[in-house]
């Protein structure tokens, strides 16, 4: 018979996995529409125009639309690792976090863009991955902080593209994307720092004490008789 705990946390590392799943059926989903042609318009046009009006649409779909086949090939990994994790581990803030990252990370790139359309799923990508790294350190709690130093180890090397020179390596890149998305994931983990799971305190227990107060005392009256 399966212990009720392995089977408690079977059922949530499945769970958490579900929303995970759906963002990126939706990722292929929009590239296959987008290849196909069927809206007659190319969606990059969806995507985020930094300072224009009509731009501000690509806060909403930027995240689900890509330029190439690699390119979403990049992105789907760590999307589909990420948001697992966000919802595994911090599943009671998983829904709200999201959706502010979501926001945020388009917004603050709508503000800081280059004049060109940003799209790409990288700015949330680089949100999760700010805001998985300083939860577990603003919480000192040693399983959040193990997923900070994951998430540092597998994804550290990218640190450097949210820095503009890195659109010498390519000048595709959305450093600006890439900013904005990890001062989200910092602002969204301040925030939230004192929600979700936390370090566990420490409690004393008083009764125990109050046993071992007692014995001492019933021993010490036993030597009194015996002098």
């Amino acid at each position: 018979m399966l212990n009720p705990q392995l089977a408690y946390e079977r059922k949530r590392l499945w769970l958490a996995m579900i929303p995970s799943v759906v963002m990126v059926v939706l990722l292929w989903l929009f590239f296959v529409i987008d290849v196909s042609g069927i809206f007659g318009f190319p969606l990059y046009r969806l995507g985020i125009l930094p300072r224009e009006v009509r731009g501000l649409i690509g806060i909403l779909f930027s995240p689900l639309l890509h330029e190439s086949f690699s390119h979403l090939l990049s992105n789907t990994l760590p999307i589909f690792m990420l948001m697992w994790s966000l919802f595994y581990f911090y599943r009671s803030i998983a829904w709200k976090s999201l959706l502010i990252l979501w926001i945020l990370s388009g917004f603050l790139t709508w503000l800081i863009g280059r004049d060109s359309y940003h799209i790409g799923s990288s700015g949330l990508i680089f949100g999760l991955m700010f805001f998985l790294f300083f939860s577990g350190i603003f919480r000192n709690y040693i399983p959040l902080i193990a997923l900070s130093l994951i998430v540092a180890f597998v994804y550290g090397s990218s640190f450097w593209s949210i820095f503009p020179f890195a659109q010498y390596v390519d000048v595709h890149l959305s450093w600006e994307g890439h900013l904005a998305g990890a001062v989200s994931g910092i602002i969204v983990a301040i925030v939230f720092r004192n929600q979700g799971p936390q370090n566990p305190e420490k409690i004393w227990n008083d009764e125990d004490n109050w046993f071992d107060d007692e014995s001492e005392s019933e021993n010490h009256a036993d030597n009194e008789n015996l002098n």
